[in-house]
């Protein structure tokens, strides 16, 4: 959980940018994603999806457009309005970001497919619940983690609010991360 990636940048930035309640709504959209991503590799949808072979690059292009899109909205609201209410962007709309983001990050994907299969004993139970098993318990420390890592962040949310950061920088910082995000993205390699 501690090595930084996609998840901590969208939880943090979001949590800086909006408050701990985005962190956390954010952490509960990246919740949601392992769960989906569980329930596809119990099922053995997974598979299924990445042996396209243009599944990857498929997810690949659709997350770092996505990205993108995001750093863009960004600095759009940024240069328009920063201290208007209306431009705050609503809860459902961060854990919304934070479901697709995760979702169409096919390194996840992979992991919950290469991750989960060597902790599960066969004979002794179910496959299929033994998978769900552990991507619901990994799910539930990943939500752990990433809500207070949102609760920290959201700190620096306040500091903001209190005029000590620049609203302006918040934006800034939020689109940088977003778009190197999204050439971290373009720069994978299949790795199968």
């Amino acid at each position: 959980m501690i090595v930084p990636g996609p998840n901590m940048a969208i939880v943090s930035s979001h949590a800086v940018a909006h408050g701990w309640r985005a962190g956390l709504a954010a952490a509960l959209g990246i919740t949601l994603a392992d769960v989906l991503m569980t329930v596809m590799v119990s099922a053995g949808l997974g598979v299924l999806v990445m042996s396209w072979a243009p599944a990857f690059d498929l997810l690949r292009w659709a997350g770092a457009c996505y990205l993108m899109l995001l750093a863009w909205q960004a600095l759009k609201t940024s240069s328009s309005d920063t201290d208007s209410q209306a431009t705050q962007t609503s809860m459902k709309k961060i854990f919304a970001r934070a479901t697709l983001n995760s979702l169409l990050n096919p390194k996840a994907l992979l992991f919950f497919m290469v991750f989960l299969p060597q902790f599960v004993t066969v004979g002794t139970s179910s496959v299929t619940s033994q998978l769900m098993f552990l991507g619901l318990l990994l799910a539930l420390i990943a939500l752990i983690f990433h809500s207070l890592l949102g609760f920290c962040a959201g700190q620096l949310h306040v500091r903001l609010r209190e005029g000590m950061i620049s609203k302006r920088l918040g934006a800034y910082t939020f689109a940088a991360v977003m778009t190197a995000l999204a050439a971290r993205l373009l720069l994978l390699n299949r790795p199968f």
